[in-house]
C-alpha cells in the first residue's frame, strides 16, 4: 500500500493514531485514520504540538499534569470541545513514541511481555511495540483527564448561565421593619 504523502496535517476526529516512521535518515509521521492513512514530514509530537486548538502544546502539557497530578508521559487534550485527547506511549521526545486518540479505543490485548494488540472502534486492531500495562495506565491518566476537564468547562458554564441569569436587584423575602431596632424605652 503507497500512502499518500501530505505537508500538513493536524489531528482531527477521524485520527485514531499518529506514530514515527523511519524515512531515510529522518523520523516523518505515519498518520491512521477510521478510512485512510498518511505520511508526513513531520514527527508526531510535531503534529501533536500544531494541533492544540486554541493553546499551545506547552500550556496544554501543564494544564494537564495540574489536573492529573502527571509528570512523564502526560496525555493532552488537543481540542477539548471535540473531545480529542491522545496520549503518548513513551515520552514524547523519544524517538519510538506514538500518539493514540483515547476516543477510538475499543479493547486492549497484551500480546506479548512488551507488545499490546489496540483493537479500535472501526474494528481494525493493531500491534504497539509497548507493554500492556503502560497502555492501561496512559488509558486511564487520559480517561481521568478528560472527565476532570469536563468537570471544570462544565461548572464554568453553571457559573456563567449564573452570572448572566443573575436577578439585577436583591430583595429580602421579609418586610423591613421585622428587624428595626426598638427604642430603649419600649423594652
Amino acid at each position: 500500500m503507497r500512502l499518500r504523502q501530505i505537508e500538513e496535517y493536524e489531528v482531527n476526529p477521524f485520527t485514531m493514531f499518529v506514530k514515527p516512521i523511519r524515512y531515510g535518515n529522518k523520523i516523518y509521521s505515519h498518520i491512521i485514520e477510521v478510512e485512510d492513512e498518511f505520511i508526513s514530514p513531520f514527527k508526531p509530537l510535531d503534529i501533536i504540538k500544531n494541533s492544540c486548538f486554541g493553546s499551545d502544546y506547552e500550556g496544554r502539557r501543564k494544564g494537564s499534569m495540574q489536573l492529573i497530578n502527571a509528570k512523564h508521559k502526560v496525555p493532552i487534550a488537543t481540542d477539548p470541545t471535540n473531545n480529542l485527547f491522545f496520549f503518548p506511549t513513551a515520552s514524547p521526545s523519544r524517538e519510538e513514541c506514538i500518539w493514540v486518540a483515547l476516543h477510538h479505543i475499543e479493547d486492549t490485548f497484551r500480546m506479548a511481555v512488551k507488545e499490546t494488540l489496540i483493537t479500535f472502534r472501526n474494528k481494525q486492531s493493531y500491534d504497539f511495540p509497548v507493554p500492556h500495562s503502560t497502555i492501561q495506565n496512559q488509558i486511564s491518566q487520559t480517561a481521568t483527564l478528560k472527565w476532570r476537564l469536563m468537570q471544570r468547562i462544565e461548572d464554568n458554564q453553571k457559573k456563567s448561565f449564573y452570572l448572566v441569569n443573575r436577578p439585577l436587584v436583591f430583595e429580602a423575602s421579609e418586610k423591613s421593619g421585622t428587624y428595626s431596632k426598638k427604642n430603649k424605652d419600649e423594652e
